[in-house]
């Protein structure tokens, strides 16, 4: 039966959270770690009961969809309450700076959006393509990457070249140089592959396309959250995101980071309030425009929901609550774990790299004589939630854990998986 979220809170008004207690105040208290038990079993099961998901789930499907702990829901929803308790427009304004910090970038780099795609069409858009110019894309793409750069394909007459990455970051690397010619533009790729989870090597990427004078945009739906992030690091040109998978934050959130040296190379598509220095007028002959946002800023306009953007800062301090290292730690220990309990049958196919920088906590596999969708049917009557690949014809499956989970629901696929 699913949890009362309201007796959940009145029944436990102190859980422990690694260094913070989680009150029925709403309130998250940060005290110092403990320096034993917070990596152990019990420890992680108890952080289970942070989340609304029902007992009865086994959910590995985080790639998905990450389900937002107590937390973050109960001030998502304080911040809509607060908005029309006091009737106050905004609230919203602030976020950005706490995720500047959260990937190491500066705050006027910024641009909110309400999911990856919509970063994604903000960058392919405003890009100044023209026919016969060239962008690299890989063959692992979800719809959200692929179906924007297909449409400037159509009706741009871009040409959009691809491949295929390897078992190794080295090898992804120079299939991916193969690709560049005269004619390249724009290097589009995923940071994690949303069919098997390979992480590609985007820092060396980015230093491939600024030598070949190339724009790089990332799509990095799967990076906040599972990997640290440091965006004067990885040097791409633009990278587009979300909140609501590895962050855990409330679903139609996302975010782009655009490097404040690329903004002339982005013509803002999408405008209104807030994208220009606030100089336009209509009371002139001709109207006057002025000049765009000295930010990003310029790609963003329009009204937002300030409750959604108090909880994206929730996740960030749930997220602080566990600590960043710990947390990464524990969704790669999780990932390595599924891997290795698959790869450990003879009845898997692994699409996932093996290599260590390679792989993540999203592992893809097929399984061996088994059609994926019948596997898909009887996991789902189970209910173990995984994902079905269809993408590009792969045909396959895919486990993605988090935080939340723990080795023994990973055991309940492998035994199923081993009685298939």
């Amino acid at each position: 039966m699913k949890q009362n979220r309201r007796a959940f809170l009145q029944s436990a008004p102190a859980l422990f959270l690694g260094g913070a207690f989680y009150h029925q105040t709403n309130k998250l208290q940060l005290h110092a770690l403990p320096e034993e038990g917070i990596d152990s079993a019990a420890y992680w099961k108890m952080l289970r009961k942070h989340f609304p998901l029902r007992n009865d789930l086994v959910y590995l499907n985080n790639g998905t969809m990450g389900p937002s702990p107590y937390y973050v829901i109960e001030q998502t929803q304080q911040g809509m309450l607060e908005a029309d308790e006091d009737a106050n427009y905004g609230g919203w304004e602030n976020t950005h700076q706490q995720l500047a910090a959260f990937i190491g970038a500066d705050e006027t780099e910024i641009a909110l959006t309400r999911n990856v795609t919509e970063g994604i069409n903000i960058i392919c858009n405003g890009l100044s393509l023209t026919k016969g110019d060239e962008v690299i894309i890989t063959t692992h793409e979800h719809g959200g990457n692929a179906f924007p750069w297909l449409n400037i394909a159509r009706n741009k007459g871009v040409i959009l070249r691809t491949f295929t990455p390897a078992p190794t970051a080295d090898e992804t690397l120079n299939r991916l140089e193969a690709c560049i010619s005269k004619r390249t533009k724009v290097i589009a790729v995923p940071h994690i592959l949303c069919t098997q989870g390979q992480i590609l090597p985007i820092k060396e990427i980015s230093a491939l396309g600024k030598r070949n004078q190339l724009f790089v945009f990332i799509d990095g739906a799967h990076g906040p959250g599972m990997v640290k992030l440091n965006m004067k690091e990885l040097g791409c040109d633009a990278y587009a995101t979300c909140c609501h998978k590895w962050m855990l934050g409330p679903k139609g959130t996302g975010f782009l980071y655009i490097n404040k040296n690329a903004f002339e190379k982005v013509q803002p598509i999408f405008v209104g309030a807030g994208s220009d220095n606030a100089k336009w007028t209509m009371a002139t002959q001709p109207p006057t425009m002025g000049d765009f946002a000295p930010s990003a800023h310029r790609y963003y306009a329009g009204t937002f929901n300030a409750g959604l953007y108090k909880g994206v800062i929730a996740a960030l301090q749930f997220i602080e609550s566990v600590g960043e290292e710990r947390w990464i730690k524990r969704i790669e220990t999780l990932g390595n774990y599924t891997q290795q309990q698959l790869l450990n049958t003879d009845k898997v196919e692994m699409l996932t790299p093996v290599e260590q920088k390679s792989r993540s906590g999203v592992i893809g596999f097929r399984i061996k004589g088994i059609n994926s969708t019948s596997f898909y049917e009887l996991a789902s009557k189970q209910r173990i939630r995984i994902r079905q690949v269809h993408e590009n014809g792969l045909n396959s499956l895919r486990v993605s854990t988090h935080i939340y989970n723990h080795t023994s629901e990973v055991d309940k696929l492998i035994e199923l998986i081993k009685k298939s």
